[in-house]
């Protein structure tokens, strides 16, 4: 493989966003729900390609625990990216369930919705019991079983024989949205390839198994009706400013903020940087924060390009996914410019002259 294969330089990778609506200290959920869907309607017209709400429950830090109503109001405010889930749990949902709302959003905003599943609660044990009803229903692992039923809605194709042959996941007429299967381990890579659905990877939750399961999906995919060849993408945690020193800076609070989920502590709203520069770190958080960083991209644009680039090739994925959690939502805005500069995406233009400006302060 030759060095400019390896750093993905000569490639233009198209840009998406994963956005989990962080809610900053100072301020509410409903501040950070608005500034969702400010970012949706900048990286619009900077010319990304798609926008993905995660799924997350009980934590202060986080304000998307809804995915499927934001992609509703994503989706109408922006005109050009696919929307989507980042996903949707789908051991915490019903899959008749999901191919109802997912076909009705398909219905509303034709040829712009993805559904994106994931296998995780995206929670604590104690709030997955609550969402799912039961233990067995929590620690039972039937993801592939669930996934099956639900491709078996949006196909109409249960045997005849099956309990739910007659039944139809309405509006029966709508489209089937995109499927992504997320993953952050060779699992979700194994059955994407099996099943023949494109594949996203949760680099900024697991960094280590990202190229091995991306390489893995690409080798073993089997062609299905939903997808003929592999396509996949590798999510990262980007903060990006005008240098390395202010973009280290932007990035203490996200710091504090994985110190303190790996303690399993409650995570609070997201600090500001005065707020993480006072923690009082001990020698062993120190160590820990600083082994956390392999999680996070974090420099001036062509630092965090020649990073996420080289991901990007290592993993032989077709699109780059960027989170971005900084304490200030301008500074978040900011970090989505300087990328959409560096990379070339098109309607950065559009966007620099000033149409977006809705944003809460």
């Amino acid at each position: 493989m030759s060095t400019e294969n390896q750093n993905g330089r000569g490639r233009a990778y198209p840009l998406s966003v994963l956005d989990i609506s962080p809610v900053p200290s100072g301020s509410s959920s409903s501040d950070a729900l608005r500034n969702t869907l400010d970012l949706a309607k900048l990286t619009d017209a900077l010319g990304y390609r798609r926008y993905w709400l995660a799924e997350h429950h009980n934590t202060a830090l986080i304000a998307s625990t809804s995915p499927e109503v934001m992609i509703g109001h994503v989706a109408d405010v922006t005109q050009r990216m696919r929307v989507g889930s980042g996903g949707i749990m789908l051991p915490n949902h019903a899959p008749l369930k999901v191919a109802e709302t997912f076909r009705v959003l398909e219905a509303l905003h034709p040829g712009r919705i993805d559904l994106g599943l994931g296998r995780a609660p995206g929670t604590d044990s104690l709030t997955a019991l609550a969402l799912r009803r039961s233990r067995e229903a929590v620690y039972s692992d039937d993801f592939p079983a669930q996934l099956a039923e639900l491709l078996a809605f949006f196909g109409d194709d249960f045997p005849a024989n099956h309990p739910y042959a007659r039944v139809k996941a309405m509006p029966e007429d709508a489209a089937t949205p995109e499927i992504w299967l997320l993953g952050s381990s060779e699992f979700s890579a194994q059955l994407a390839a099996s099943a023949g659905l494109r594949f996203a990877f949760a680099h900024h939750i697991q960094p280590e198994p990202a190229i091995r399961a991306l390489r893995f999906y690409r080798d073993n995919f089997q062609p299905s009706r939903y997808l003929s060849a592999p396509e996949s993408l590798i999510a990262v945690t980007v903060i990006c400013a005008e240098t390395d020193e202010q973009a280290r800076e932007l990035a203490a609070p996200a710091e504090l903020t994985m110190l303190r989920f790996r303690q399993g502590g409650r995570m609070g709203k997201l600090p500001s940087v005065a707020e993480a520069k006072a923690y009082p770190y001990t020698a062993e958080e120190l160590l820990a924060v600083r082994e956390g960083r392999q999680r996070l991209t974090v420099g001036s644009p062509a630092t965090v390009r020649e990073r996420i680039t080289t991901l990007a090739a290592q993993g032989a994925v077709d699109e780059i996914m960027v989170t971005t959690i900084v304490h200030g939502h301008e500074d978040r805005r900011r970090s989505y410019e300087l990328l959409a500069r560096e990379f070339g995406v098109s309607g950065v233009g559009e966007a620099a002259d000033g149409a977006v400006r809705t944003r809460v302060t």
